[in-house]
């Protein structure tokens, strides 16, 4: 259930805190460095977890007066289809939500398949809730949280901690675009292009794609790829693999290329190709 307690404390926040206005900066400020992402200097891509209607709207606004991105859900399912779709790089999420706790969205993101998932793993998720016992934040950062912050909070403090999120995230491998000759494929979004024209994979096509294509120049053997893509515990007599490879390959080959290698009695490789 949504924390019946934050109403008021955020009046007292709001009230400590002067909005920015619309469009850019307080006067005589700069945008924060790290609202900025990437070598493109794209912003950053905040998504604000929270039903409390007045501290979503404070966070969202003042977060895009200082040059973020923003997203917002108002419920945890929403939360997770923001994470699965518009790729956040941080997520501040409040405990209590109207359809179950924050920790139960924490642990979905913490727990998803690397592989076949639309969902980073490592997605910096900052708590943000009036739940101040040790003991709850002790669970918040056993479940994987890489921050917690009480209401009320101040928000310059919000902000330095956001920073810090973020520089710490990108120093983190990249999970941008791969690319292998002609054809790319984008870990997130799971689509993938030959010659710039989309192939539609199912979901252990493009599992098992994305495993070749982050370390194009290796062979990966028949082991590594059961365990890794259908996580198999034991390996027996089957052709799981070889079939959606031959697919995978009929796929891909569609305009005449060559992408997905047998190497006989071994495994699995793609041609070689230079990752992004």
């Amino acid at each position: 259930m949504a924390e019946s307690s934050d109403a008021a404390p955020l009046e007292r926040d709001v009230a400590a805190v002067e909005p920015a206005p619309a469009g850019g900066p307080r006067e005589g400020e700069s945008s924060p460095p790290e609202a900025r992402s990437g070598m493109d200097s794209s912003p950053a891509k905040i998504l604000v977890v929270e039903d409390h209607t007045a501290t979503r709207r404070f966070l969202a606004d003042n977060l895009l007066a200082d040059g973020y991105e923003l997203f917002e859900a108002a419920s945890a399912a929403d939360g997770r289809h923001r994470i699965e779709t518009d790729f956040p790089d941080l997520a501040i999420v409040d405990l209590g939500l109207p359809d179950g706790d924050g920790l139960d969205l924490l642990r979905a993101v913490r727990e998803t398949d690397r592989i076949s998932s639309r969902i980073d793993p490592d997605l910096p998720v900052m708590l943000l809730t009036g739940r101040a016992s040790e003991l709850d934040r002790v669970r918040g950062f056993r479940n994987g949280a890489d921050d917690y912050l009480v209401k009320p909070f101040s928000y310059p403090e919000l902000v330095g901690r956001i920073d810090a999120l973020l520089r710490r995230s990108r120093r983190r491998p990249n999970l941008g675009r791969l690319r292998v000759g002609q054809l790319e494929v984008d870990p997130l979004s799971r689509r993938v292009l030959v010659r710039g024209q989309p192939v539609s994979l199912s979901k252990k096509e493009f599992a098992l794609l994305r495993a070749l294509a982050a370390e194009p120049t290796r062979v990966f053997t028949r082991e590594e790829l059961l365990r890794g893509v259908w996580g198999f515990r034991t390996i027996g007599v089957t052709r799981t693999l070889d079939s959606h490879a031959f697919r995978l390959r009929k796929k891909l080959n569609a305009a005449g290329d060559g992408f997905v290698i047998n190497v006989w009695g071994v495994g699995y490789r793609l041609v070689d190709g230079r990752v992004e």
